[in-house]
């Protein structure tokens, strides 16, 4: 049974963009695994929904057939041809495409795709609520395709000589014939001896194989700029996974999620905490001390005949502004606390103020 990813998510099927991502940073950080009461794969199903809602033509996709085709879907699975029905069709569905292009010239679709570029990676990267305060440095640790050291990328070992690939000659491309309903066709595709490159070396790297890079445990620092929210992601250019043979490497985009904190919480960038008062401070009014998320004191001072669950301002000293200046502010919950045992000279004072009915 195909999964219904709107369901998943929470959403109507017409849910715009803006709904389909507040969706899911809600749900993304409600069932986080390292979260308590996390759930791994309520957490999984979650993203799964969103890489393909999130995505326009994968969202079109998903709406139109019930699924989404990333790779290229068996040709049994595409029978048909005009006025004859059930005939067998020789080629992918994802060939067709690039058939009628060849033919007609539309499409847009470049022949010529970058097979040596690296990957891009997302990799979940926890912070403290104290990291927030302000920008920094953090190192992640990431097993991921790094340029091989000893041939610098090539593929080739040091000296050997590069000569020209005997079966596209030089050409990075080879041709293929394909019978379809419509005839046949000569197709350009490429060239899987030297994958496009249209040389190949005389001796493969002993380290790599001829890849050009291996795997490897790659120590990156990433900058956490200050003010930055869960599921805000950090794009760092040039560090995910080498490409093939020199080719250009991906890009590491690095998702945050804020550790939740034991005192303060977090709302946008305003924090929320609470703080006890004794009935006595709460009736006459007081100044006392409170710690700010930066672990400094401050006074707070308590106006007389306060209530408890009475909530005090104080402004500039919560999180910093992610794009802007200036900070939110910390919010102060008062809770007045009972005492579980008195003296005897306190219920004595008790005892007189019952008698003024206070």
């Amino acid at each position: 049974m195909a999964k219904d990813y709107y369901q998943t998510l929470g959403v109507k099927k017409g849910a715009s963009a803006e709904e389909i991502k507040k969706a899911y940073y809600k749900m993304a950080h409600q069932y986080h695994p390292d979260k308590g009461g996390g759930d791994e794969g309520k957490f999984k199903e979650v993203n799964e929904a969103y890489q393909v809602l999130s995505d326009k033509q994968k969202r079109d996709q998903y709406d139109k057939f019930g699924q989404v085709f990333d790779g290229a879907p068996n040709s049994g699975d595409f029978q048909w041809a005009w006025g004859k029905p059930n005939v067998d069709v020789d080629m992918e569905f994802g060939d067709l495409g690039e058939m009628m292009e060849e033919m007609f010239g539309f499409g847009g679709r470049s022949k010529k795709r970058d097979l040596k570029r690296g990957k891009d990676i997302e990799v979940d990267f926890e912070v403290s609520l104290e990291d927030t305060l302000k920008g920094k440095e953090k190192t992640i640790n990431i097993e991921k395709m790094s340029q091989c050291p000893r041939c610098q990328g090539k593929g080739a070992e040091p000296g050997a000589k590069v000569k020209e690939c005997f079966s596209c000659r030089g050409t990075g491309e080879v041709q293929q014939i394909r019978k379809t309903v419509f005839g046949s066709f000569t197709h350009s595709t490429i060239c899987p001896e030297c994958q496009g490159e249209g040389y190949r070396p005389e001796k493969l790297c002993n380290v790599c194989k001829g890849e050009g890079r291996i795997k490897n445990l790659d120590e990156i620092n990433v900058f956490v700029p200050a003010g930055v929210d869960t599921n805000q992601v950090i794009k760092v250019e040039g560090r995910g996974e080498a490409g093939r043979k020199g080719g250009k490497a991906g890009d590491l985009y690095v998702r945050i999620f804020v550790k939740p904190h034991s005192v303060f919480e977090r709302r946008g960038d305003d924090l929320y905490t609470s703080f006890q008062v004794s009935f006595s401070q709460a009736s006459l009014g007081d100044e006392v001390e409170v710690t700010t998320l930066e672990g400094s004191k401050i006074l707070l001072k308590i106006p007389e005949g306060m209530e408890s669950g009475k909530i005090l301002r104080i402004s500039d000293k919560g999180i910093p502004h992610f794009s802007g200046y200036g900070r939110g502010n910390m919010y102060v919950e008062l809770v007045i606390k009972t005492p579980k045992k008195l003296t005897k000279k306190q219920k004595e004072l008790l005892e007189e103020l019952r008698k003024e009915n206070l």
